[in-house]
This record gives structure tokens, sequence and C-alpha cells, in this order.
């Protein structure tokens, strides 16, 4: 039998480590501006301001010139594509205005959803096959980690096993790619909240996919220590008629 050969060096994984000790630090979050140009379009809209490019990076701009205070509060900040190559109006590129804060660039590096043949209208997310040419530039240019979110949804007859098997899969191979490229992958496969399922059924099947999920992780060699992962609130649908406290969602969060 082939000896096993660890997937990265010592000193990725003490990198990787540190990019996500450091994101995580106490009292600290991530703020998400990775928002599509579709979905700035929609909030531009609301306050009459045109989509355009330059507006985008305006918007942009307000969060990420914010007081230098914010760092106290903020470790990372996931970006777009465009907006990791976008600049402030004096010139400073973005990637740089966070880092003379002490503020960690993310970049979002899926491609969106698509439908999962053979199953009820489920799906999964696009975008491995130049992954990981993207990463080693984007890590170039300034990230240090990334994010990729597959969805599930919950029904009579969803989600399916093959619906969970290829999600995992898709999150594992995303999660190696990156870690490959010197980043540090956030990996969120999110159970929609959708649908008039009790949260007994939401907590369960969340711990179905996190299971199906780090299966596949450690099928796949990913360092567990260099990633992170965002989960879904455990809450029950939002057409159900079973309303929980604030407190029982936590509790059922935490336990999945």
């Amino acid at each position: 039998m082939p000896a096993f050969t660890p997937a990265l060096t010592k000193e990725q994984e003490n990198e990787l480590r540190d990019i996500a000790n450091a994101i995580v630090a106490p009292g600290k979050g991530i703020l998400a501006a990775d928002e599509s140009t579709g979905t700035m379009g929609k909030r531009l809209s609301g306050i009459n301001v045109e989509n355009t490019e330059d507006n985008r990076r305006k918007y942009r701009e307000l969060l990420f010139t914010a007081p230098a205070a914010v760092s106290e509060n903020i470790s990372g900040v996931i970006l777009f594509h465009e907006t990791l190559y976008q600049k402030a109006s004096d010139g400073t590129p973005f990637v740089k205005v966070l880092q003379d804060k002490g503020i960690i660039p993310g970049i979002k590096v899926d491609k969106g959803v698509v439908p999962l043949a053979g199953t009820f209208n489920e799906c999964t997310t696009q975008g491995l096959d130049d992954l990981g040419a993207r990463c080693a530039q984007y890590k170039k240019d300034g990230a240090q980690f990334a994010k990729w979110r597959c969805v599930l949804k919950i029904g009579p007859h969803t989600p399916s096993y093959q619906s969970m098997l290829e999600n995992a899969n898709v999150l594992a191979r995303y999660a190696s790619i990156c870690q490959q490229n010197g980043l540090v992958p956030i990996v969120e496969p999110e159970v929609l909240p959708d649908g008039e399922h009790d949260i007994q059924t939401a907590q369960r099947v969340t711990e179905q996919v996190l299971a199906f999920t780090y299966k596949a992780l450690a099928d796949h060699n990913v360092f567990l220590e260099g990633t992170l992962l965002k989960p879904n609130m455990v809450t029950a649908g939002m057409s159900s008629a079973q309303k929980n406290s604030n407190e029982e969602n936590a509790r059922a969060t935490v336990q999945a």
C-alpha cells in the first residue's frame, strides 16, 4: 500500500492556521461585502441610484473607509471579484485600505447554484473548473481567505442523499484547492429556512448535512484547523406554524 503523502507542508498548515485564528479573534466578526452586481442593483435602486461600476465602488468605499476603530470589531471582509480590484477615491486599492486597518481581505469564489439533475429541484454550486488558477491569482492580489456557498432544501423528499453527497464533495474539493493556494476556505453548507418544517427537522437535517460535509473534508485530506465553517441558523421553516424563542433557536444551532 503506498505511503500517505500529506496534502500540505507544515509551513502551509501554519500559515492557514494563523489566518483562520486571526479571523475568529475574540470579539470580532466578518463583514460580508460580496454582493453580486445584480444584488447591488437592488440595493442601489432602493435609493434611486444607478447600478454603475463607480456607484458600486462608492458604496464599498463608504464601508471600507470607516474610522480605523472598526477594526476592533471586524477581522475580515469578504469581497466580490470586482471589488478586489477597485480603489478608493484617492487611488488606494481597497485591499490596502483594509490591510492598513488590520482587516484581512477575502474573496467569494463560487459562481452560483445550478440544477442538480435527477433530484427534486435541488442544486449544486459551480465554479470548480478554473478555481485553482483563480485562487492562485487572488492570493497574489492580497486575498487570504475565500468563501463558497452550497444550498440545500428541506422538503418531503429533500435534501436527498445525492444532494448531500454532491454538495459535500463540491465543498471539499473547493476547500482543498483553496488550501493548496494559501487561502483559508470558509465552508458554507446552507440549509435554507424555506418551508413548513419544525425546528426538530431543521436540526436533524443540519446535522446530516454537516456529517456529510466533514466526511468529505476528511476524504479530501483538508486541513481542518485551516478552515472555517459558516453554518446556518437552525430554525423552524419560514412557513411553519411552530414559533420558537431566540434561545431555542440558538440552542438547536449549537447542538447541531
